[in-house]
């Protein structure tokens, strides 16, 4: 998948780097190989990313920020996401490929958990396939939904609509939805402050 995502993730560390003040403190939450983390690490100066994921992942998430010349502002929280303490006065938790797992009560609760470690201007990031209201267009997150409904006990493709209110259920501030650059337009990127 590390191919795959590395359009999205430097399209995303490109939105970060623009941030005032710059980010110093991010969380990547299921940080599987870690892309989305190190792309911001290598486009922010002093950034400082903690990793999230069981500890047989992080070990990938490891290598590739220590061959990205990240080993020394890169951390690991070996572990679940739902049991372990995500911290606080976080300028950032990235939630990539991860919401569509689960159930929309499920997912206002990671929010809310994400909401609860941001210092008061903190902001989330999710990146997800979003397809329209009609849930049958555009073709890849609409088919992206049936593989959810096949390898999750109650994972979905979801909608803008849906998204944006889990973000109000988790008490996340002004929320943007909006195509990732250079990358497919049916990868959407969800920002969400405190």
């Amino acid at each position: 998948m590390a191919p795959f995502m590395a359009p999205q993730a430097a399209a995303i560390a490109a939105e970060v780097a623009g941030w005032q003040p710059p980010v110093r403190r991010v969380l990547d939450v299921a940080a599987g190989h870690g892309m989305f983390g190190i792309a911001i690490g290598k486009a922010v100066a002093g950034a400082e990313i903690t990793a999230l994921d069981w500890p047989s992942v992080l070990q990938v998430a490891e290598a590739n920020a220590k061959e990205a010349g990240l080993a020394s502002r890169y951390r690991l929280s070996p572990g679940s996401a739902f049991d372990l303490d995500w911290g606080s006065d976080l300028d950032l938790v990235l939630l990539t490929n991860f919401l569509h797992h689960f159930d929309v009560e499920t997912c206002s609760a990671l929010l809310a958990k994400a909401r609860g470690s941001l210092r008061p201007q903190g902001r989330v990031i999710a990146l997800e396939f979003v397809p329209n209201e009609d849930r049958i267009s555009p073709p890849r997150p609409a088919t992206f939904a049936f593989m959810m409904l096949a390898s999750t006990p109650k994972g979905d493709a979801y909608t803008e609509r849906e998204y944006a209110a889990m973000g109000k259920a988790a008490g996340l501030g002004r929320m943007r939805i909006a195509p990732t650059r250079r990358a497919h337009r049916a990868c959407s990127s969800s920002i969400g402050t405190r």
